[in-house]
């Protein structure tokens, strides 16, 4: 029997998958980018204006919006030389601690400060120091969708914790 926990974990996990398979394209377009500056360089003698901004905000926003794609796959560092000595049950009430104490406040805080950055950004129309004087924005706003995505996947995380401590079982 299917539980609203069960589809809420499905549809957050559907959604970082998604946003991990859709964003990992960028690091195509920023090699793309990143080959026709240094052929415009080399070549041409006539680097662009705007190549390095650019690949600096696709990057920072590449690496943002995948945290919560990375943490649904188990990339993220943990203390495994503790949990892997341990019982699964203890296992999971670390888990369900470390989720409790770090992670989710750790993400509301950074979630409430990024908003405030974008929005002073998106506000007062922030753009790069250089030549093509690319807007801010956008970067500081994929900040902040990769907190949420981040701390959603890290909730669902918590409460799986928590239920297989319930079920005592792994």
């Amino acid at each position: 029997m299917r539980t609203v926990f069960d589809s809420a974990d499905r549809l957050i996990a559907l959604l970082n998958e998604a946003v991990g398979r859709l964003v990992g394209l960028l690091v195509v377009v920023i090699t793309m980018i990143v080959v026709y500056d240094v052929i415009a360089r080399a070549a041409f003698g006539q680097p662009t204006a705007w190549a390095f901004d650019l690949t600096k905000h696709l990057y920072g926003s590449y690496f943002m919006l995948l945290g919560g794609y990375a943490l649904r796959h188990k990339s993220h560092v943990t203390v495994d030389i503790v949990k892997d000595v341990v019982s699964p049950r203890l296992r999971h009430l670390f888990d369900a601690v470390g989720y409790i104490l770090f992670f989710l406040p750790f993400i509301a805080v950074s979630v409430h400060f990024a908003w405030r950055f974008a929005e002073r950004s998106w506000s007062s129309g922030e753009t790069t120091w250089g030549v093509a004087q690319l807007p801010v924005y956008p970067v500081k706003i994929a900040l902040v969708a990769g907190l949420v995505l981040l701390g959603l996947q890290g909730l669902f995380e918590l409460l799986r914790a928590v239920r297989n401590l319930v079920r005592r079982g792994d």
